[in-house]
């Protein structure tokens, strides 16, 4: 007979479906920001236009 644990005795503090509570930035997010924070500078006078393309 085996041992394994019931999953029914020990309720776990978080249930499996459960949003993850941390913020995810991966590559694409991170340009996206990078990308709009470019373009609010470029906007305010920050950057000068003959540095755009």
């Amino acid at each position: 007979m085996s041992e394994e644990p019931d999953s029914r005795s020990a309720p776990s503090s978080t249930p499996p479906t459960a949003p993850e509570s941390r913020l995810a930035l991966n590559e694409d997010w991170a340009a996206t920001i990078l990308g709009l924070a470019l373009l609010v500078l470029v906007l305010v006078g920050a950057i000068p236009t003959g540095l755009v393309p």
